[in-house]
């Protein structure tokens, strides 16, 4: 691992330590514009409190970030661990970081995703599913169909493993012989995951899950596919709601929305989704631009 690697984790990571308090997104922002060219590695010694706060960091920030960056022997007990299970970092800095995350979500992009699998998969075309997971059997089939059609069509699905429509699109998807993306939000410690599956976590491998970390991780799924279909959702309310409505307010991706009549179908169309039904989907590269704002890959 690289020393700009090494930096990510030991700013970003609790590293195994619950009371390890790492810098959140908005503190690596902050750092990153005040200081841009930390010098690299773990405890350097040119590194100190006043270096940052000659170049224009707060003080605490200058403080937690030294603090942190010296934490060099607790970060290889945990890639010595990681390694055993596993488990394998991605961080902003790293030539496998997924292109799409980096340029749709900026500086909001985590600054390391945990991966467990198969790393090649990251580099296929990908598209993402969400939905509900209580599912009509319309919307069942629809899920079923984008699972089967992203294998037929060379594409990677990307879910988030949930009950419901993340399931059944990829168990369809790899029964038909394709690949399969999922973004946790739970440990990946215990997780064995299939040859043809990459599990994603942008939180530490042993994050434990929490509500929290199930509605961030929807920025992610949006980003990582080159459009996004959503099975089913309810208005005003739920985790697939809320990621569909901040993707459509950020342009992270294309939005399909099956068209099952539902008020909430017909408020994402209001909002730039596409409505299609399953016959649309045997051609992905046939789909319609519905966002006029969004330039496609």
């Amino acid at each position: 691992m690289n020393p700009k690697d090494r930096g990510y984790l030991l700013l970003s990571s609790k590293l195994g330590d619950p009371c390890r308090k790492p810098l959140s997104i908005p503190q690596l922002r902050a750092l990153a514009q005040k200081a841009p060219y930390l010098p690299e590695g773990g405890a350097d010694a040119e590194l100190t409190v006043e270096h940052l706060i000659s170049a224009g960091v707060e003080k605490w920030l200058a403080q937690c970030t030294v603090e942190l960056l010296g934490g060099e022997l607790q970060l290889e007990a945990y890639l010595k661990r990681a390694k055993r299970l596993g488990c394998h970092a991605i961080t902003r800095a790293g030539d496998d970081y997924p292109t799409l995350l980096r340029r749709r979500l900026g500086q909001e992009a985590p600054g390391c995703l945990w991966a467990k699998g198969d790393l090649s998969i990251l580099k296929r075309p990908a598209v993402s599913l969400v939905g509900s997971r209580e599912l009509a059997e319309e919307n069942r089939r629809f899920a079923q169909q984008v699972g089967i059609q992203a294998a037929r069509q060379g594409y990677a699905l990307v879910s988030g493993n949930a009950r419901g429509a993340d399931s059944v699109a990829q168990a369809a998807c790899l029964e038909t012989g394709g690949w399969v993306i999922s973004v946790l939000a739970d440990s990946l410690e215990e997780r064995c995951p299939d040859s043809r599956v990459l599990l994603l976590s942008e939180d530490d491998f042993d994050e434990p899950f929490t509500v929290q970390r199930a509605l961030r991780r929807n920025r992610v799924i949006h980003a990582l596919g080159q459009f996004t279909f959503v099975a089913q959702c309810t208005l005003e309310r739920g985790g697939t709601w809320d990621g569909s409505t901040q993707n459509l307010r950020h342009h992270w991706s294309p939005l399909y929305c099956f068209q099952d009549g539902s008020p909430a179908s017909m408020e994402l169309e209001q909002m730039g989704a596409c409505l299609i039904g399953t016959d649309g989907l045997q051609r992905f590269d046939a789909l319609p631009i519905c966002q006029a704002n969004f330039i496609f890959p």
